[in-house]
């Protein structure tokens, strides 16, 4: 768990400081006289819309690197080993396919549905350099986390893009980028920028070979990869399109529909900050996952998956009070536009969402890795057929707070399906009494803070109310040892600022 916690802890110090200029980025986006809501809306879109590319070109080479990639390691030399180049070229010729289909769909769907968002069809193809970039990237970031560079994988994603995107910001600000059609020229480079630079870092180490001659791991698991893959791209598309449609429903089906997505982009984009431990824990714990159930080793899973839990409880948890302490004041102190305020309570359902599903731990990749892998499939399918139906009543319903309510409802159901088959077939879940002491903990500080800063506006409220929750719920969480992960990273911190017990 050393090497988890060491390398976890690196990562979710370079994605919270990612998310810190993702803050600075939505301030610049957002704030009076910045770019419009629509404008802002169309660059988040972009991610979306990527995303979808990249699953559905993916051919679900994601779980075929993370599934199989001990056995390629451990019975082929480097320059005979074949996964990186069948990893690489399947995504990269159904990028290929995706990108031709959506082009002959483009003047029937996409000019048809999104009327309401002009600012999408005038835009589309600009989509492609950015999802062709994305899709490298995600390929590429896959490999580097078996071989020991998670944290130079996130800070290319979580802090050199968002140092790119914040130049461009800057420069078209000060009119050096004259025009926002110039800047969407640029901002689709950027993917293909940070995927170069990985791909520059893994040749370095001599990692990266390409071999089209078919190994004799290839041979001898090819139905199992086959399967597997076919299985984990059907639950990854239906995954990914319940987590980022809602942006493309909302600019299709509100009037003002891209504005409307922007402003729903805010309150995504600080839920977002919920989950930032989640990437560096997943990209930390997935090559031990994998290993562990190569050696049937299943107390090392089941530790995992219940540290997982309640680190990411720990962390999300104290996130989502801190920002529901200070979302309206943090709006006006720093003059954010008038109608992001929509935002409040997309945030507050989108954060109870992302707590739910990082208390219940990484019981996605412990699905994904083992032998029961078809699972991930069903109980995607039970999310798609909740979360797609709901999302879309809801937006034509209640507006923009409508997938935001949706996916809390999915995402319960979805995860108390998984908790459950977990428990049921191999005897594991995350819950320990720790888990409520921490949910407690955490109401008891933020209405203490709440009350303390109730009715005052200002940045120095701001400062007061952050502080003291933080430092009650810190102190908490180390009184009452609710991490057996934080423990040890707090007895360093104690002896390097010398204030160890002397003996």
């Amino acid at each position: 768990m050393s090497t988890i916690r060491k390398q976890s802890l690196f990562s979710s110090a370079i994605v919270y400081f990612g998310f810190l200029l993702g803050f600075v980025n939505t301030y610049l986006f957002t704030r009076e006289g910045g770019l419009t809501k629509e404008q802002y809306g169309l660059t988040m879109t972009f991610l979306s819309v990527a995303s979808i590319f990249f699953t559905l070109a993916s051919f679900g080479t994601l779980s075929y690197i993370t599934k199989f990639f001990p056995y390629y390691n451990a019975h082929l030399p480097r320059r005979q080993n074949d996964q990186f180049t069948w990893a690489l070229l399947f995504p990269l010729l159904g990028f290929v396919v995706v990108a031709i289909i959506g082009a002959v769909f483009k003047e029937p769907v996409v000019n048809k549905v999104f009327n309401n968002a002009p600012e999408l069809p005038k835009y589309y193809y600009w989509i492609y350099p950015f999802a062709f970039g994305y899709t490298i990237y995600a390929v590429l970031e896959g490999f580097s986390w078996f071989h020991g560079k998670s944290v130079l994988s996130n800070f290319f994603k979580e802090v050199l893009f968002r140092l790119f995107t914040m130049l461009l910001i800057v420069l078209t600000t000060l009119g050096v980028i004259r025009s926002f059609d110039r800047f969407i020229h640029i901002y689709s480079l950027l993917y293909l920028l940070i995927g170069l630079l990985l791909l520059l870092v893994l040749w370095r180490m001599d990692v990266v070979h390409f071999t089209f001659r078919v190994s004799k791991v290839s041979r001898r698991l090819k139905s199992k990869i086959l399967a597997l893959t076919t299985f984990t791209w059907s639950s990854t598309i239906i995954f990914n399109l319940v987590s980022v449609v809602d942006k493309l429903i909302i600019a299709a089906v509100l009037p003002d529909g891209m504005a409307m997505a922007g402003i729903y982009s805010l309150g995504e984009i600080l839920a977002s900050l919920i989950q930032a431990p989640q990437r560096a824990i997943v990209s930390a714990a997935v090559s031990h996952l994998s290993e562990g159930w190569r050696a049937k080793d299943l107390g090392r899973i089941g530790r995992i998956y219940q540290r997982s839990s309640i680190n990411q409880l720990v962390f999300s948890v104290a996130m989502f009070c801190l920002i529901w302490l200070n979302f309206r004041d943090a709006l006006l102190t720093f003059h954010i536009q008038k109608d992001f305020n929509y935002a409040f309570l997309v945030f507050f359902f989108l954060g109870l969402t992302r707590v739910l599903d990082m208390g219940t731990g990484l019981s996605s990749q412990i699905i994904a890795t083992s032998t029961s892998w078809r699972f991930e499939f069903t109980s995607g399918l039970i999310l798609f057929t909740l979360a797609l139906p709901l999302n879309y009543l809801l937006t034509r319903k209640v507006g923009i707070y409508g997938p935001a309510v949706s996916g809390l409802v999915a995402f319960t159901v979805f995860n108390a399906v998984r908790y459950i088959f977990l428990w049921r077939r191999y005897g594991m879940q995350p819950f320990t009494i720790n888990t409520l002491y921490t949910l407690l903990l955490a109401a008891a500080c933020y209405l203490l803070a709440y009350f303390a800063g109730r009715d005052h506006t200002g940045f120095w409220w701001l400062v007061l109310r952050t502080t003291i929750f933080s430092v009650t719920f810190a102190t908490g969480v180390l009184a009452l040892k609710l991490s057996p992960d934080i423990m040890p990273v707090w007895e360093t911190i104690k002896k390097r600022l010398g204030l160890g017990s002397k003996e």
